[in-house]
């Protein structure tokens, strides 16, 4: 029980004796009786701040805190770990009833009655006050109860973005937020609350002094966020975090100048984003109709079929969990064999058309599981007091979680996926249905030979759940890259699996709100991320939705089409006739931008670069771009304004001032700063590039069943003296770990001049599987200058829908 204070009496801190010393990491103030408050100098722009009302920490291990790697030890990292960390040189003063201590570019005080902070952080030489601690009861010292509460003042002119996957608009100013994982089936994007993740940092920015900062809490508990909707008349404005149990524990990430800084540093803090294999960035079929069928590896056998005939390119297949089922229900790595009588020739007739199969697990076993007794006297399951299964409703049975604290837990996992799934050719898993909705409070977690209540953690769960999962993938092939899918999750999550918004309904709206979601998720950490594509649940989707959905998705990290229609029709590339063609070439159209997606992957492993951005977050300088709009940047160099309303032909576009825009389509350029309306018809979505971009493309003629590969760049050169324009592209087998022994490249590309002359220079990757010796540059039509090639020979030089091709060919 934590030690109860007066409220009359807030506690009164000292410095701790040793804290003025350069070496004293965290800075210590402590109070009677037992209340401590830990600051951990991280960085020049990270600052820890931990609050402990009677002097302990009630989470002492951390799953989230990675800082640079691709991982944490299986059981845990210790909170006051500063392994991965560089602190840099600060200051410690005391004086004047605060102590302030400062970085080169964080400065907090700490006032000694009662704790509160305030900090600022310098921005072109000055210093800008960005966040105060509530002066009235900032934090809990066990005045109300044992939950932890932090209040913060709220200024007017602050937006909030991030949160993880939240409905609504991207701005979370004036909402309140439950984070308590929930499998949310044909949620509203607009409404509902919760979802599915659990991820407690977002970026505040306050765009008149162009400064900000996250705020990430460190917690497994249940919790709430409210952004200034709450209003009390005896505290003036403010918004606050409310935390079931634990710990006060939050991260502060200066962001001065763009709040990308923040989302760079918080993905740094907690992990390296995976490097998944490049087939991760095809089209993916999935529905649940296929494997509920009777008929089910028939009914597989046909969709290669149907992809044949219309030439649907396509990499992999959902495997929905059908194939499981005994009777109508479904039990976690048992294969229906009357559904399908052949698995090693039905997965080996996806493999022979290059479509890898992702099946469906989920983590909870039903009580008339066939594992299920062997699994329960093995303690392999989360347990009541008295040891009997701690019983859940899940889907339409009741059944047991199993309980991944527990390593033999883990091991039996890992072999059920390697001997059910990785051992018939399965490519992947798809980690499901895994919300872990445990409300007991007297279900038990084994914890890692330290036993609690399991509802106090349940993310933790769903996180080591994928952990297994791909750890299984690594041990069954060891030389080729993990690919995972995830539904739910928390912080950290991005170290193992790609993600999407759960079981969305079909609507017009859906489709407006999941484009927020996805860069609210981007804003959080989490890059490689998509929807269910034409929507999940509720009515299929007449022609002229799915056709806005697919120029959508395909813009996105992860294209799956995939469904549960109330009237039991499947979202499928043909279900409409009318648009089939416009989808197939959509899905062509994707495959030929899959080398920027992939290199925007690589940018987000390699330099926790957000994938998706909101266009305030690349501009934040231009106003108009505060105002939250239903388009997006795809990297910093694309814009993408997704067709969102029915009945459009057109669609107005605001262009980002300080830039000029030009058209993918006709390579017309615009002045940035305006509004322009461009022709969107649905095979022909709307999108831009930035000029000083470099984009690479595959401009191979490509077939179902066919890869092809030949890169190629499309380029907006900057007028005469305005700067080079550059990019590139990763370049290796897409497939294996070979690139981290240097089995890796990248083309490098460039192009500058002067008022009469464009200067093109392309470095080819200096990796031994790269045969390309010729390359194509496209450049738009109103580049008139003359082109020299400094390191090759410019071939030809024509023009063709709005842009200028040259062809170069590199030396031997």
């Amino acid at each position: 029980m934590r030690s109860q204070i007066n409220l009359k009496h807030p506690p009164r801190f000292a410095l701790a004796p040793n804290a003025g010393n350069p070496a004293a990491n965290p800075v210590v103030l402590s109070a009677q009786p037992n209340c401590r408050i830990e600051l951990f100098v991280l960085a020049e722009d990270i600052i820890r701040v931990l609050v402990l009302p009677d002097g302990e920490t009630h989470g002492p291990r951390t799953w989230a805190i990675a800082p640079g790697a691709d991982d944490v030890p299986l059981e845990c990292r210790e909170r006051r770990d500063l392994s991965g960390f560089t602190p840099p040189p600060f200051t410690v003063n005391d004086a004047a009833g605060h102590v302030v201590i400062e970085t080169a570019r964080v400065r907090v005080s700490v006032a000694l009655e009662g704790g509160a902070c305030a900090w600022d952080i310098l921005h072109e030489g000055t210093w800008h006050r960005v966040m105060s601690d509530r002066q009235t009861q900032a934090y809990n010292f066990g005045w109300w109860d044992s939950r932890v509460y932090h209040y913060v003042e709220q200024r007017r002119d602050e937006m909030y973005v991030g949160l993880g996957e939240r409905a609504g608009s991207l701005d979370r100013a004036q909402q309140s937020y439950e984070m308590r994982n929930i499998d949310a089936m044909g949620y509203s994007a607009r409404t509902t609350d919760p979802l599915y993740k659990h991820i407690p940092f977002y970026v505040t920015w306050q765009p008149q002094t162009s400064t900000g900062f996250g705020l990430f809490y460190d917690t497994l508990a249940d919790c709430r966020f409210d952004m200034g909707r709450e209003l009390d008349n005896y505290h003036g404005h403010y918004r606050h975090f409310i935390a079931e149990h634990g710990d006060l524990d939050y991260y502060f990430i200066a962001s001065p100048g763009s709040p990308l800084h923040a989302v760079r540093r918080f993905t740094w803090l907690t992990g390296r984003p995976a490097w998944m294999p490049k087939w991760g960035l095809g089209y993916s079929g999935s529905t649940m109709s296929y494997t509920d069928a009777p008929d089910a590896q028939q009914q597989m056998g046909e969709f290669i079929e149907r992809c044949r005939e219309h030439d649907v390119l396509c990499d992999s297949f959902h495997l929905s969990s059908g194939y499981t089922s005994i009777g109508p229900k479904r039990y976690v790595f048992n294969w229906n064999h009357e559904k399908f009588p052949d698995i090693d020739g039905f997965v080996q007739s996806y493999l022979d058309h290059g479509v890898r199969l992702c099946a469906n697990i989920k983590p909870c076993l039903l009580q008339d599981h066939p594992a299920f007794d062997d699994v329960a006297e093995a303690g392999l399951l989360i347990e009541a007091p008295d040891g009997e299964p701690a019983w859940v409703q899940f889907w339409d049975e009741v059944g047991a979680y199993l309980d991944f604290t527990n390593p033999a837990t883990i091991d039996w996992w890992k072999a059920r996926v390697k001997d059910a799934l990785l051992k018939y050719g399965i490519a992947a898993t798809w980690n499901d249905n895994n919300e872990f909705e445990i409300w007991s409070p007297h279900a038990i977690a084994r914890g890692f030979g330290k036993p609690y209540p399991a509802h106090q953690a349940k993310v933790l769960q769903t996180r080591l759940m994928m952990r297994a999962s791909h750890d299984a993938q690594r041990e069954h092939a060891p030389d080729k890259r993990p690919f995972l899918v995830s539904r739910s999750g928390g912080v950290g999550m991005h170290r193992y699996v790609q993600t999407w918004s759960g079981d969305n309904y079909t609507s017009w709206e859906t489709l407006r709100f999941n484009l927020k979601m996805g860069l609210g998720l981007a804003m959080s950490g989490v890059s490689n991320s998509g929807h269910d594509i034409g929507g999940f649940s509720g009515p299929a989707p007449e022609p002229e939705l799915f056709a806005r959905w697919v120029a959508f998705g395909i813009f996105l990290p992860r294209f799956s089409i995939h469904s549960w229609n109330d009237d039991g029709t499947v979202n499928e590339p043909w279900m409409h006739p009318e648009v089939t063609r416009h989808v197939a070439d959509l899905i062509k159209l994707r495959y030929r931008l899959i080398p920027y997606l992939y290199e925007l992957l690589w940018q987000s492993h390699s330099a926790y670069e957000p994938v998706l951005r909101p266009l305030f977050a690349e501009f934040p300088h231009d106003p108009r771009c505060l105002v939250d709009g239903d388009d997006m940047m795809l990297g910093s160099s694309m814009l993408v304004a997704p067709v969102v309303d029915p009945g459009r032909s057109t669609r107005d576009v605001y262009l980002p001032a300080g830039s000029r825009w030009v058209s993918y389509w006709s390579g017309e350029a615009f002045d940035g700063g305006q509004t322009v309306t461009l022709p969107a018809p649905f095979e022909r979505p709307v999108f831009l590039l930035r000029e000083g971009s470099v984009i690479p493309l595959n401009i191979a003629e490509q077939h179902f069943g066919r890869p092809a590969d030949e890169r190629a760049f499309l380029a907006v050169p900057y007028a005469a003296g305005a700067g080079t324009a550059q990019g590139g592209s990763i370049e290796d087998d897409g497939e294996t770990e070979a690139w981290r022994n240097g089995e890796q490249g990248r083309w490098n590309v460039m192009l500058t001049g002067d008022a009469n002359t464009l200067r093109v220079t392309l470095e080819r990757p200096q990796w031994k599987h790269h045969s390309q010796q010729q390359v194509r540059v496209f450049v738009p039509t109103h580049e008139t200058r003359a082109i020299v090639c400094t390191n090759g020979t410019l071939d030809a030089d024509h023009t063709a829908n709005g842009w200028r091709c040259l062809t170069v060919s590199l030396p031997h």
